[in-house]
């Protein structure tokens, strides 16, 4: 009677090294352990030394990556303002040219792509303005969104221009109801609502003052 003789396997060593990630392996793995570290604890809590200890790499890793901890923070708002404008532009292209139709797929794409990101944006969006190198990554981001609102309502309005101070009103109006909505104050389709008004009355304004 034969018997199969197994071998053996020795089981893995802690301290056996862990696979070499690829640099954007690794960048991404960075880059959700810190979303995840400000979800937990709040940006006062992000460092790189401490995103180093919680991702398992030494400090040189992630130093590479981001420099320093602003670019670590223009990283974190700069792939959210990525994502929103490629939501939005997607959908956008893809809606029917009415004014309310324009301005329902603005708002649901701001609000909606905010709240995905989760709790953790609005303590990132607030430490941008804790240096002038942030405030211009966090400004060309805001510009480029009223930008957008201006093409697609400019065609709406008489003359077919929206006045800047408007622009202003539902950046500020976008930004606060999205944080509302993502602590949960506000439902996500109330934020909508009241920010695609905000859009359709900002054109009305502008019929209204050359009539």
């Amino acid at each position: 009677m034969s018997s199969t003789v197994k071998k053996a396997v020795p089981p893995v060593s802690p301290e056996e090294p862990r696979r070499r990630l690829a640099r954007e392996e690794r960048y991404r793995q960075l880059m959700d352990a810190a979303r995840q570290l400000v979800r937990e604890e709040g940006t006062q809590a992000l460092t790189l030394g401490r995103l180093a200890e919680r991702s398992g790499v030494t400090k040189p890793v992630v130093y590479d990556h981001f420099g320093a901890l602003p670019g670590l923070l223009s990283a974190l708002y700069l792939e959210f303002a990525a994502r929103q404008t490629a939501l939005m532009n997607a959908a956008l292209a893809a809606s029917r040219p009415t004014l309310r139709d324009k301005a329902a797929v603005i708002a649901a794409s701001y609000v909606g792509c905010f709240i995905g990101q989760g709790r953790e944006l609005p303590g990132v969006i607030a430490a941008l303005d804790s240096t002038p190198e942030l405030q211009k990554v966090k400004r060309e981001c805001e510009l480029a969104f009223m930008s957008v609102c201006e093409s697609e309502l400019a065609p709406f309005a008489a003359p077919r221009t929206i006045a800047a101070a408007s622009l202003w009103g539902v950046l500020g109006a976008a930004e606060a109801l999205s944080t509302a909505a993502t602590e949960g104050v506000l439902s996500a389709a109330q934020a909508e609502d009241e920010l695609r008004q905000l859009l359709v009355d900002i054109v009305g304004r502008s019929r209204r003052s050359t009539g």
